[in-house]
């Protein structure tokens, strides 16, 4: 039995004419955005309404004014385009760079200092493959893997979740920043104690830095009292080089020297932290991800035995 083929009343050049409406504001604009004539939109523009039974437009003294069932129709639409040039990008990719791509994201913290060299010797090496790379909250990072958006996770804390695979390769440690010239600048090493008397820049409790930093405070028996909540390190560090107070944060944020005046100094009492590689349990790591983490380790090794 020979199946009929679904009659599309919203045409592909018809969507791209109205998205181009809804961008611009006029039939005018959308002509020159498309390198079409002005009544070769209007025409498509009413052809859609025609077949669709709807109003897209009010039309007012030549101004056009989107409906509702418009700017519902745009979501939609512009949804349908942005999977289109995903579409196309992925072609070119496949054109242009053979051995595929690699999706990638990590802790924010890690992306200042500590992973840029690895990126920059993957891609150096791998100039054929390419590679998307941003920053995730630690609460994202299990969405974006298990929705397949990421291939791998660098995290500087573990994640609990049955379904991911988490691999500690690296450790480190919080450690204080302080106003080049502090007083406690002196020290080779800073107290919570000698801290907490100073205005203090401090990750927020809701994230799990500022949980760990919280539980640091509690085993020392010192008073919490930030004068200033964070949630990323730069912030801190941009805060305290301007003399707002004192901070805790990661050691990989501000490793490299890449934050003149400010200075760095290790905790007393010391807050762990476990550098880890993240994947989902339900997909193995291609051979490009393998290749990724083998650099990455490499560079953890090399940084652990220079600081020993």
């Amino acid at each position: 039995m020979e199946m009929r083929r679904a009659r599309v009343r919203f045409k592909l050049r018809q969507m791209e004419a109205f998205r181009a409406v809804m961008l611009t504001g006029s039939m005018n604009g959308a002509a020159r955005l498309l390198f079409v004539s002005q009544p070769a939109v209007s025409r498509l523009i009413a052809h859609a309404e025609q077949s669709l039974g709807l109003r897209l437009f009010e039309r007012d003294k030549g101004k056009l004014t989107p409906t509702a069932e418009a700017q519902r129709l745009f979501e939609e639409v512009g949804q349908l385009f942005d999977e289109a040039l995903r579409i196309d990008e992925l072609a070119r990719d496949l054109a242009e760079r053979p051995e595929g791509e690699l999706k990638l994201c990590s802790s924010p913290s890690l992306a200042l200092n500590f992973l840029p060299p690895v990126i920059a010797r993957y891609v150096n090496e791998h100039p054929r493959v390419r590679l998307k790379y941003h920053t995730t909250l630690l609460s994202d990072m299990a969405h974006e893997l298990l929705g397949r958006k990421v291939e791998l996770a660098v995290s500087v804390l573990p994640i609990d979740n049955p379904n991911l695979v988490v691999e500690p390769f690296a450790t480190g440690h919080m450690v204080c920043i302080l106003p080049q010239g502090h007083a406690l600048a002196r020290q080779d090493s800073v107290g919570l104690a000698e801290l907490a008397r100073n205005r203090l820049v401090l990750y927020s409790r809701n994230i799990p830095f500022g949980q760990l930093v919280a539980a640091a405070f509690q085993r020392a028996n010192v008073p919490w009292r930030a004068t200033v909540d964070i949630v990323r390190a730069e912030l801190a560090c941009a805060l305290v080089r301007s003399g707002v107070g004192v901070a805790i944060v990661d050691e990989f944020s501000v490793a490299g020297g890449g934050w003149p005046g400010i200075e760095v100094r290790p905790l007393r009492e010391p807050i762990p932290l476990a550098l880890s590689l993240v994947r989902s349990r339900f997909e193995r790591p291609g051979r490009q991800a393998q290749r990724f983490v083998k650099l990455l380790k490499e560079h953890a090794q090399r940084r652990a035995a220079a600081v020993q």
